[in-house]
This record gives structure tokens, C-alpha cells and sequence, in this order.
């Protein structure tokens, strides 16, 4: 099984970015395809990203389409999600999942991070 570790979160303004990365080691990294989630306080964990094995195919949840790109990096067994243009609707705990094929449904990965933290100010 993987494992896996999230870093770059952090306190940004409205209108602002930020890159998230996911580090992986265990599984050999490209037999999974790897999502980003993300919960808010007082909801439920909602899709926001997966990319397929290859980093051919990538899919977005309609909320976060045209402001969060998601690539990965199989030779550093990394994935990246990089946020622009965040909003304080964005504000959430992100983890990165992994899956033995694309999906947007939660249930799917079998493997989570522990989170990290995002919060977009007004």
C-alpha cells in the first residue's frame, strides 16, 4: 500500500495561490491514479481533482475548474495541486488520495493523507 504525505498549505489572501504537493513512497507511485479532496468544517469531504496514472487525463470538480490544476511527477512519486485565484470558499483541510483508477467518488480510494490545511481570508 502507499503512503501518503501532504505539504503547502497555509494562510493566503483572497485572489491569491498556492501549490499543494503530495509526496507518495511504498507502491510503486504510477499504478495509482491520485485525487485531491478537500473538507471544510461542518461538511463532508467533497472531490475537488484526479489525475490518471500517466498524467494524461485529469478531471475537476465544476467549483475549482479553470482556477486548480492538478499535475503529477512519477519520478518523484509527487503530485501536485496548484491553486489560483482562491476564494474563502476554498477554506478547507486538502488530502490527496489514491485510487486504482480515476474517480470523483470518495469511496473509490482506499489510501488518504493526513491533510493540510488551507485558509483563504477575506
Amino acid at each position: 500500500q502507499v503512503q501518503l504525505v501532504e505539504s503547502g498549505g497555509g494562510l493566503v489572501q483572497a485572489g491569491g495561490s498556492l501549490r499543494l504537493s503530495c509526496a507518495a513512497s511504498g507502491r510503486i507511485f504510477s499504478d495509482y491514479a491520485m485525487g485531491w479532496f478537500r473538507q471544510a468544517p461542518g461538511k463532508e469531504r467533497e472531490f475537488v481533482a484526479v489525475i490518471s496514472r500517466s498524467g494524461s487525463d485529469t478531471y475537476y470538480a465544476g467549483s475549482v475548474k479553470g482556477r486548480f490544476a492538478i499535475s503529477r511527477d512519477n519520478a518523484k512519486n509527487t503530485v501536485y495541486l496548484h491553486m489560483v485565484t482562491l476564494k474563502p470558499a476554498d477554506t478547507a483541510v486538502y488530502y490527496c488520495a489514491a485510487a486504482s483508477a480515476m474517480s470523483a467518488r470518495r469511496h473509490d480510494y482506499n489510501t488518504w493523507g493526513q491533510g493540510t490545511q488551507v485558509t483563504v481570508s477575506s
